[in-house]
């Protein structure tokens, strides 16, 4: 079966798009970061993988689905999507912003507000819909506890 529009229209593929952008700015960015923003990057791309497999393999324990546009089958509200609802997506911004420090790209440094603009507006919102019409109350409760990116109110 031929892949289609929406089977790459998944943040995986934005996080791409984005650190190949951030990587042609890198070609016309002055220095800025130097070596340390080169080990900081590098810091924060391997923390935002190790973190993000956490994320799915909680997920994955919970037997709900890790991809987009699916409905969940279980709401994880423990361990890490206790401090945010979102712990994927979060990770994502983080290597992408590890990518742009580790390119030394300050001209890319836009593309933070771009990704996480387009992951709200593409996945999160609606992925917010689904686990409201398939958990009500319960989804409530915990997005009034924890923010969608970051922290608990």
């Amino acid at each position: 079966m031929p892949l289609t529009l929406r089977d790459i229209d998944i943040p995986p593929s934005w996080l791409a798009l984005h650190i190949a952008a951030a990587w042609v700015l890198s070609l016309v960015s002055p220095p800025v970061f130097g070596d340390s923003g080169r080990v900081v990057g590098q810091v924060l791309v391997v923390t935002g993988v190790v973190v993000m497999a956490v994320a799915a393999l909680q997920m994955v324990l919970s037997r709900t689905t890790v991809i987009p546009r699916r409905n969940p089958s279980a709401l994880v509200t423990g361990g890490l999507f206790g401090w945010s609802r979102n712990p994927i997506y979060l990770t994502d911004a983080v290597i992408l912003s590890g990518a742009i420090l580790w390119l030394d790209a300050v001209l890319a440094l836009p593309l933070m507000a771009s990704f996480v603009w387009l992951i709200q507006t593409r996945f999160i919102r609606d992925e917010e819909a689904r686990l409201t019409e398939a958990f009500g109350p319960e989804f409530d409760l915990w997005a009034a506890k924890v923010r969608r990116w970051l922290g608990r109110k």
